[in-house]
């Protein structure tokens, strides 16, 4: 069953049947509408059933399992290593914002909170196991980690929620989640959101929900309109990307307040963050290879405006919570039409004006073209196409070409019209010489004989030989 997800102006909160303590805590981190997803979520995850949610980073998900979790979680206690509820993350960055989630709206609750992720000491996660814990929020991997030291016991799970499952899959780890769900008792409530739905991910669903409650938000394929979208012409080169790059942050001036800049590839997100750093902009960079301690100090720089740029790629910066965020530049247009509008989607939030710049090379056209046609809208370029751009930044490479081969053509000859016009010179010195030496050998004989005292005489000269490196020999024969 698909369920609608309009919501009225008049919709509250109020209305979804949560507990007093957690309007509460709602009431004072000052939201008072529910989003799309929530106001379609909440009143069934509080009826305990399964619910599949499907639904694009930035529509308020995680409050729509994290606020009636507290509701219902009000009544019991846990036990030691035996978890009331799991919640199941890709990454360190999701899990920890997914904690933040818990810490402010059961601010009013007295519950105890496990984080399992990498980073982190097993000794410190173990002592928080031991008091037991309400809600447990972790990594695949570092749940069976603590699963095996035999620190751990599902056996006491009622609720789990599977968030950003899509992701889940592109990091590989569907095998531990299949594991993970048969070692939850078959009569939990499952939570299950995913941004799309590939046949690996339905099957999933298939395998471990009991009859869900589909709820489906509009995919984000259209984008806000608060947000100034345009392409900015590049050359095909890195460093004239960079260039281009420097050139539109300059230009925004004091209207920049922060930015997230996209890059496709890891590799590329710490290229161009050491050259912002060389030019000496305050920036930060995002990547899996970081250290847990070194990627939440960044997030947290950047979010209290210490930092003022994130370089950042897809995989790094998906869910990430960073609620006003004033412009985004894509350095690399991303490959998939859909990670363009999550990207973009980090600005123009909550009604506040965003902008956002795509920097486009010749090759990258059929993705821009991809953009816009899921949109449904032309993107505006800055300051005219790539037709506009100066010969000599586009057709260099051609024209170059062009020049430089032959060019080349003409070298070769050169050379070999020097071997014919100027070694005669010196073999017809030695021609007195070679005619003694091979009296008695062929004609074939002198050709080799001729390229013998070549080598001998001058070793690493090639065919050739300086005159003056040819008359000693002449001599000592």
């Amino acid at each position: 069953m698909t369920q609608e997800t309009k919501t009225t102006d008049s919709a509250t909160f109020a209305d979804l049947g949560l507990s007093d303590k957690v309007l509460s805590a709602v009431e004072a981190a000052g939201y008072q509408v529910p989003t799309p997803i929530q106001a379609s979520s909440i009143p069934h995850v509080l009826q305990r059933r399964d619910v599949l949610g499907i639904a694009q980073t930035g529509t308020g998900k995680t409050a729509s399992f994290v606020l009636p979790m507290l509701t219902l979680l009000e009544k019991g206690r846990a036990r030691a290593r035996m978890p009331r509820t799991l919640i199941l993350e890709p990454t360190r960055e999701l899990a920890a914002q997914v904690a933040e989630n818990f810490t402010k709206y059961g601010s009013n609750q007295r519950l105890n909170m496990a984080l399992l992720i990498g980073g982190v000491s097993f000794e410190d996660q173990e002592r928080k196991l031991e008091r037991g814990a309400d809600v447990l929020i972790a990594t695949p991997g570092r749940l069976l980690d603590h699963f095996e030291r035999g620190k751990l016991l599902l056996t006491g799970v009622e609720i789990l929620v599977i968030d950003e499952a899509d992701r889940m899959l592109d990091m590989g780890f569907i095998p531990d989640i299949e594991r993970i769900c048969k070692l939850i008792p078959f009569t939990r409530q499952t939570l299950f959101f995913s941004a799309t739905m590939p046949p690996e991910i339905t099957r999933l669903t298939e395998q471990f929900l009991h009859n869900p409650e589909r709820v489906e938000v509009a995919q984000a394929s259209s984008t806000a309109r608060t947000i100034t979208q345009r392409l900015v012409k590049s050359g095909p080169k890195a460093w004239d990307k960079r260039a281009i790059l420097r050139d539109l942050i300059k230009a925004e001036g004091d209207g920049l307040k922060n930015a997230i800049i996209f890059c496709n590839r890891k590799r590329d997100v710490s290229e161009l963050f050491r050259s912002l750093v060389k030019h000496e902009f305050n920036v930060g960079a995002l990547h899996g290879d970081m250290d847990q301690r070194s990627r939440m100090t960044t997030l947290s720089n950047f979010k209290d405006n210490r930092l003022q740029l994130l370089v950042a790629s897809d995989v790094a910066a998906r869910g990430l919570d960073i609620p006003d965020v004033s412009h985004v530049f894509n350095f690399d247009v991303p490959t998939h039409a859909e990670d363009y509008v999550h990207r973009i989607g980090r600005t123009g939030r909550a009604g506040r004006p965003g902008k956002a710049f795509t920097i486009v090379t010749k090759t990258d056209m059929k993705y821009v073209k991809a953009i816009e046609a899921m949109i449904g809208e032309n993107i505006e370029w800055l300051d005219g196409d790539l037709s506009t751009l100066p010969s000599t930044e586009e057709d260099n490479k051609n024209t170059g070409d062009k020049k430089e081969k032959p060019a080349k053509q003409d070298k070769k000859p050169a050379k070999g019209d020097k071997q014919k016009v100027t070694k005669p010179k010196p073999v017809k010195q030695q021609e007195k010489t070679v005619k003694d030496k091979q009296a008695a050998q062929s004609k074939p004989a002198k050709q080799k004989q001729k390229e013998a005292p070549s080598a001998t005489a001058a070793t690493g000269f090639g065919d050739d030989i300086p005159a003056f490196m040819l008359i000693p020999t002449k001599k000592a024969g």
